[in-house]
């Protein structure tokens, strides 16, 4: 029962994700966490604040806006004091070329009484990172900007 009502969780928070609501996942991180989304690109890097998710999630949102996911499998193990949960999603944006960015998203989460603790997201980075390149031949900037992590930006 346990298992269900957590893979239950992790579907409708990907289903806020796609309705824009990005700030319910931000609200489920336990105050000390990590969120790592490997590769070397705009999207990448290591976070461990919530000040720096919403930077990050407010990035993705204007470099794939309206992206839309889709749960293929959540899979739950443990118990509220060690949960384990790995998923597989789809992603599927519009850009603003007039191209879609579609890839499969793997992340492997662990939970402690219900709020995360770490997730690490694994994606085909070689799609991602052609999408950004296109993005930023096409004049946004922000596509091959560094990733965003902990640290404050400096003021322009």
């Amino acid at each position: 029962m346990y298992h269900r009502f957590v893979a239950g969780k992790v579907r409708q928070a990907f289903a806020e994700i796609s309705a824009g609501n990005w700030e319910a996942m931000v609200a489920g991180m336990a105050p000390k966490f990590t969120y790592r989304f490997y590769g070397d690109h705009a999207l990448s890097g290591e976070r461990h604040t919530h000040e720096a998710l919403r930077r990050w999630w407010e990035r993705c949102f204007r470099l794939l806006p309206e992206t839309r996911f889709e749960v293929r499998d959540v899979l739950v193990a443990g118990w509220p004091w060690h949960t384990k949960v790995a998923t597989a999603v789809t992603v599927d944006v519009g850009l603003a070329d007039g191209t879609r960015y579609q890839n499969v998203v793997h992340q492997f989460l662990t939970m402690r009484w219900g709020k995360i603790t770490e997730v690490r997201t694994l994606e085909d980075t070689a799609v991602l990172e052609r999408t950004l390149d296109r993005l930023a031949a096409a004049g946004i900037e922000e596509a091959h900007a560094a990733p965003i992590t902990d640290e404050v930006p400096a003021a322009a």
